[in-house]
């Protein structure tokens, strides 16, 4: 059954890996001939791969310089979020079954990263809008650092468990994938490992975006200002968030809504159902995966600074030049990250000029 078959594989986008897409005495196109979009995920896949992990590496370029010149917290997650999506794309391309056991871990941990990641990011922002005063006290590159170090190291903790994922299914469907629909062949373990992986990929993450955009996004209401005014850079990065939560919620919704169908539904009865399902799959899964390789053009979209700078890294690359040394940050000095102060309310305000020490942690010197 070839709709079952598809979840089957041990790796989360399974379309894409050949190697686990047919039994040892298969060949390849016969994979390809059972498959209702034929030949279009592996021209799909291949186009993402060869769009997306150029686009990745290009981001991780121009962040880095942006991290250098300015210190900005959100710019260190940024950065970690393109690192974590090469990973996504290196670790989700064929490679020998041998290897499986192991990249499969790898690949749940960068899955869990990328999507992770975009968590703290989405703290940072709501207090850089939400309570401006405090930002700088709560957020500053030596404890971005620590907390980008922490979630890559608990992300791949945490993908420990689905060494046996692959396992799960070939317990409920067998080599022909039949089995039977009922729910109490399901052992515990089995539905801790499926629910926490749909509540960790994406419940929970969604809730926080949620919540903490729904408080970022009164309170952009309430000043529609705010991007005339000094905190315009805090007014993009937040416009990137809110893309980037909202993309990621519709590419990864059907995905979830699948491994749940296959888990508890019963097999198709039809030839035509299971044709069905296995296209509802395979679409789900690319979809799944195109959300690592859409916020380079999302930057560009948006940010006016990150398109001047992609366009300066594409003509040195082109014209064989190397790039001026860039202004380091070190020795900035920081005021605010706030949209929120206007000549209306300055009055009122305190103001707290800031300068990094060596580590990136802020020192207040004057007030």
């Amino acid at each position: 059954d070839s709709s079952k078959a598809v979840m089957e594989h041990s790796h989360i986008f399974p379309v894409l890996s050949l190697n686990g897409n047919w039994s040892p005495g298969q060949h390849p196109p016969e994979v390809i001939q059972g498959c209702p979009l034929g030949p279009l995920p592996v021209i799909y896949y291949s186009a993402l791969l060869c769009l997306g992990l150029p686009a990745n590496i290009l981001t991780v370029v121009i962040l880095s310089q942006l991290v250098l010149r300015r210190q900005k917290s959100s710019y260190n997650y940024l950065l970690a979020l393109a690192a974590a999506d090469i990973l996504d794309f290196i670790l989700a391309t064929p490679l020998p079954p041998s290897l499986n056991s192991a990249v499969q871990v790898l690949e749940f941990s960068s899955i869990h990263t990328s999507i992770w990641i975009t968590v703290p990011l989405t703290v940072d922002r709501y207090i850089a809008v939400c309570h401006p005063l405090r930002y700088h006290s709560v957020s500053y590159p030596a404890r971005t650092r620590r907390v980008i170090f922490a979630v890559y190291i608990g992300c791949l903790l945490s993908a420990v468990p689905y060494y046996w994922w692959p396992e799960l299914w070939h317990s409920l469907y067998g080599a022909g994938g039949v089995a039977g629909g009922d729910a109490t062949r399901r052992t515990v373990a089995q539905h801790v490992l499926v629910w926490a992986h749909c509540t960790t990929v994406y419940l929970l993450p969604c809730t926080v975006f949620f919540t903490l955009n729904a408080g970022i996004v009164r309170k952009l209401r309430r000043r529609r200002n705010c991007f005339r005014l000094r905190g315009y850079s805090t007014g993009k990065t937040t416009a990137i968030l809110l893309s980037i939560t909202s993309i990621f919620a519709v590419l990864w919704a059907p995905r979830t809504l699948m491994i749940l169908y296959h888990f508890y539904s019963p097999p198709p009865a039809s030839q035509g159902a299971s044709q069905l399902l296995h296209l509802l799959t395979d679409l789900a899964n690319m979809l799944a995966l195109l959300n690592t390789g859409v916020n380079f053009f999302l930057y560009c979209f948006i940010s006016k600074r990150f398109r001047g700078m992609a366009a300066n890294v594409l003509r040195s690359l082109l014209h064989c030049r190397k790039q001026p040394t860039p202004f380091y940050a070190s020795h900035n000095f920081s005021i605010t990250s706030s949209p929120w102060i206007s000549p209306a309310n300055s009055h009122c305000i305190k103001m707290l000029v800031y300068q990094y020490d060596k580590n990136g942690k802020p020192i207040c010197i004057s007030s």
